[in-house]
């Protein structure tokens, strides 16, 4: 593994991200809805920098099969939200933007709840790679083409709880197996 950004990177882009948040919404509530698992420590450090009142849920929007790096079909149960959506401003919270699917259908999703406003965040975004024409809203870094894990993303199981954005290599994957 090699260090794509330090602990210290990361958290300044958090500081970063929740200053643009704070001068958008000043003090009026707002809903962070953060899509599990990859958004979980950014949502958690995010909402504590947030000085506003604040609505926090999570969001399972994806599957990965078993033992496997390919995403299995994307799955929402977005019922539930609408009473927090529904004519309030709404922050869509993931870890990684990656081939845009998910926020995509996500934000088009949640946008039919009816939210006064609806806007999202990500804290890496791999631009190259997009598939859908999704642009975040709030964006921590542009990546390259890389797999990366730390900070709340994992490979197999693992690396989720880095404090930090590691590069995970060709040779690290195969060496591991699933915890």
């Amino acid at each position: 593994m090699r260090t794509l950004f330090t602990e210290e990177q990361v958290q300044e882009a958090v500081r970063r991200i929740a200053g643009e948040i704070g001068e958008r919404y000043q003090a009026r509530p707002l809903t962070l809805l953060g899509v599990t698992s990859g958004s979980l420590i950014f949502l958690a450090d995010l909402i504590r920098r947030l000085d506003m009142p604040l609505r926090v849920k999570m969001i399972q929007a994806r599957k990965y099969v078993h033992h496997e790096m390919r995403p299995g079909p994307l799955v929402f149960n977005l019922d539930l939200l609408e009473p927090d959506v529904r004519d309030r401003n709404v922050l869509l919270i993931d870890g990684i933007l990656d081939t845009g699917e998910r926020l995509g259908e996500l934000v088009q999703q949640i946008d039919e709840l009816g939210p006064a406003s609806l806007r999202s965040v990500v804290l890496m975004w791999k631009k190259g790679r997009a598939q859908v024409p999704v642009k975040p809203d709030l964006v921590g870094f542009e990546i390259p083409n890389e797999y990366v894990v730390g900070y709340g993303l994992q490979y197999m199981g693992l690396y989720r709880n880095l404090p930090s954005v590691e590069v995970l290599e060709p040779d690290d994957m195969a060496k591991e197996s699933p915890a």
